[in-house]
């Protein structure tokens, strides 16, 4: 029985010379270890861990949020079992060392002298070593194939980017000023030689603002504002038209930066410019700061190009749909929007082979692969790991 992560790296099994490449199907050298069928060859659990036992319906994901109260924190749940080789596939009956298990105080002082990590030999379980999986011929095993989990982004690439979310998203907060607005004065076009009376007038010296400028914000301690809070800073939004359908899909809100509240009024409040991706201006809005990790993955061969999914497969696919700052010609790492999100069962980590439509009717295309980084629930951001030729928002993905 297996259980399946929506949104990590399937492997990919390497076949032997003249042999075809299987790409989005699990292990296929299961083997029985103890009362349960697995692909992965588990250890015994160390002494003075916490672990689980993998039911079925568990994926990293939930099991992550369920001891972490964070999904986004698998990665830490998949390094600490590093014998799951590919974490898009976990089987019912496999322990899972979930943290360390703390022991009372009382039972410290008991320790022995000879206690593994003291120069004693560690405790003998009685447990036999797993047998080793079966060979298939023509098929290297998943052991073979693995390579060690790698980050499939910056964090530059989900803080720096955006998302795409509904039309006329309201924000409570907003940058309503800066120091700069009355620093420098200018003269009073109403001036009369003569009268120094109004010889100064507003300001307007400095428009963009970054990194270590003060801001005042719309929003104080009667709308629940605190001093310390962080805020993703948000441009104005722009639509985002589907390339297939020709329909408004959302709008297109960039991150600008990052600002943290110094001070709070009633009303206002002054913050300051911690992180900046672009020039910040007055009439951006405010977003609560959400930490996100980068997602891990296994690097694997691209789907080979005699072997492209069928073209009737791609006619209701998920497209890439926007890129930032209208960039007409993609490659790798370049960074894109796609038509599908958590309420498709989208999460990070999750990788397609990107293809475009022949119009000849002849196969499609294969042109690289990309990783999602960041789900919203009717899109995601994603980064063109690879590529062959030039991509074009509006082509075609197909799940790896």
């Amino acid at each position: 029985m297996r259980v399946r992560l929506t949104g990590i790296v399937l492997l990919l099994f390497l076949l032997s010379a003249g042999a075809a490449l299987a790409t989005s199907r699990p292990p296929r050298e299961l083997h029985q270890v103890g009362d349960h069928w697995t692909a992965w060859n588990p250890p015994a659990p160390p002494p003075g861990t916490e672990t689980y036992t993998i039911v079925r319906g568990d994926t990293l994901w939930d099991l992550a949020k369920r001891f972490y109260g964070n999904p986004y924190l698998w990665p830490q749940l998949w390094e600490k079992n590093q014998y799951i080789l590919d974490a898009h596939w976990i089987y019912p009956g496999d322990p899972l060392v979930t943290g360390i298990k703390v022991a009372p105080v009382e039972n410290l002082a008991q320790a022995g002298a000879g206690s593994a990590g003291q120069g004693g030999a560690p405790p003998d379980t009685g447990e036999a070593e797993p047998e080793p999986p079966p060979q298939v011929p023509g098929v290297e095993g998943a052991a073979k194939t693995a390579s060690p989990p790698v980050p499939l982004g910056w964090e530059s690439d989900i803080y720096c980017s955006g998302y795409i979310g509904d039309a006329g998203e309201q924000f409570t907060y907003t940058i309503i000023g800066s120091e700069f607005d009355d620093l420098t004065p200018k003269l009073n076009p109403h001036y009369h030689m003569g009268s120094l009376k109004g010889i100064y007038g507003r300001t307007g010296a400095k428009v963009d603002m970054f990194t270590g400028d003060i801001v005042y914000l719309q929003g104080g301690s009667k709308q629940g504002l605190k001093p310390g809070s962080l805020f993703t800073i948000i441009a104005p939004e722009r639509p985002v038209v589907h390339p297939v359908t020709a329909e408004t899909f959302g709008s297109f809100y960039q991150y600008l930066g990052r600002i943290r509240v110094l001070s709070v009024q009633e009303d206002t409040a002054i913050g300051e410019i911690v992180h900046s991706c672009d020039a910040v201006t007055v009439g951006s809005r405010l977003k609560p700061f959400e930490p996100e990790p980068v997602p891990l993955g296994r690097t694997t061969p691209m789907r080979p190009v005699n072997m492209p999914v069928a073209a009737e497969k791609l006619k209701d696919s998920p497209a890439i749909i926007y890129s930032r700052d209208d960039i007409i010609s993609l490659g790798q790492d370049h960074v894109v929007f796609i038509d599908r999100g958590s309420d498709q069962n989208v999460t990070p980590g999750d990788v397609f082979t990107i293809y475009r439509s022949n119009d000849r009717g002849l196969p499609p295309l294969l042109l690289g692969e990309l990783a999602v980084l960041s789900v919203q629930k009717r899109s995601a951001m994603a980064k063109i790991t690879e590529s062959r030729y030039t991509i074009f928002v509006g082509d075609r993905l197909d799940p790896k």
